[in-house]
């Protein structure tokens, strides 16, 4: 072989070879982060998520990709979105309950972290929470085994009312479970529970209409996707019948509401960013065990209080984590 001509095959060589290196670098990972909820007023479990995962070593857009998908209350729209993570081969997928739901009928074989409020055992996801035995772990914040301890809360702070409404999203299951645990305890202490659904915004105002036609003096805002994404106008309803409410999240206390209990709704999602981390490095989902809260929120809002003509006696002080004046 001539000089010359074995120069230039090497030559040839070297300009092809940086590009077959490239063609062989794996892609980043792409971890698939789903709900049910309009994403403007979820920027902060956004963040609390990305937390989790840079706990593992992954930071976005450097190792990893976060693909989000929000389905802005349109929850037709979720089984879509789902298959949109798979085409885009989210090695795992995020989501709330209604995008749970949506997302493990058409990725049977990807890995799934839910952050729910209900019971998913009796809802069917895994088989327990020590072991999950499937494709499916996540977190629970047990709202609805909350329910009574926000009646409670709300008897103590309104001994008066005789009659408490509670406010459900029928369309959202975990919202029935809680629902019911609220109608119970409702009983127990000898007062009258009024349920009142309402399925979208639209319905909110003629829910409100009811709920003061029915004479009641306190309402228990059942937890639900919708409510929460709306929650601002729910808090001006509230004000605007002057109906002393409970709500499931601190976040309805940032814009006005009354008074809330919880586990820390941030924190569920910094969790769950932990273990797609974990997943992500090779853990199973059946041997990761549903993480369940381990510390509870109670917020209370005093210029709510005052405009109500209600004051919150000493003790809701002294428990509460967060009180907004």
């Amino acid at each position: 072989m001539r000089r010359r001509e074995f120069i230039t095959i090497i030559g040839g060589a070297a300009g092809i070879w940086p590009l077959v290196a490239r063609a062989q670098q794996p892609t980043m990972p792409v971890i698939g982060f789903i709900r049910s909820t309009p994403a403007e007023p979820f920027a902060h479990i956004v963040a609390a998520f990305g937390q989790g995962v840079k706990e593992t070593g992954y930071i976005e857009g450097q190792n990893v990709t976060i693909e989000q998908r929000w389905a802005d209350n349109e929850v037709d729209r979720l089984p879509e979105l789902a298959a949109d993570l798979v085409h885009r081969q989210a090695a795992v997928i995020v989501g709330n309950g209604p995008a749970v739901d949506a997302a493990r009928t058409v990725a049977v074989a990807t890995p799934i972290v839910f952050v729910i409020g209900g019971d998913p055992v009796a809802l069917g996801l895994v088989t327990s929470l020590n072991r999950p035995g499937g494709s499916l772990t996540g977190v629970t914040f047990f709202s609805n085994r909350l329910g009574a301890k926000r009646v409670e809360m709300l008897h103590e702070l309104i001994p008066g009312a005789g009659v408490i409404a509670a406010l459900i999203d029928p369309n959202f299951p975990e919202a029935v479970l809680e629902a019911r645990e609220v109608e119970d305890a409702v009983r127990n202490i000898g007062k009258k529970i009024v349920p009142i659904n309402a399925a979208n915004e639209n319905e909110f105002e003629a829910a409100f209409t009811t709920i003061v036609q029915a004479g009641a003096g306190a309402l228990v805002v059942i937890g639900s996707p919708l409510f929460t994404s709306k929650r601002q106008t729910l808090v001006a309803l509230s004000a605007r019948h002057a109906i002393p409410a409970i709500y499931e999240l601190r976040d309805y206390v940032a814009v006005g509401g009354l008074i809330s209990y919880s586990a820390s709704f941030t924190d569920a999602y910094r969790q769950a960013g932990v273990y797609a981390g974990r997943i992500l490095k090779g853990a199973k989902p059946s041997e990761l065990p549903v993480l369940q809260p381990t510390a509870f929120e109670l917020s209370i809002n005093l210029t709510t209080a005052k405009a109500l003509g209600l004051t919150f006696p000493p003790s809701f002080r002294l428990r509460a984590d967060e009180v907004v004046e």
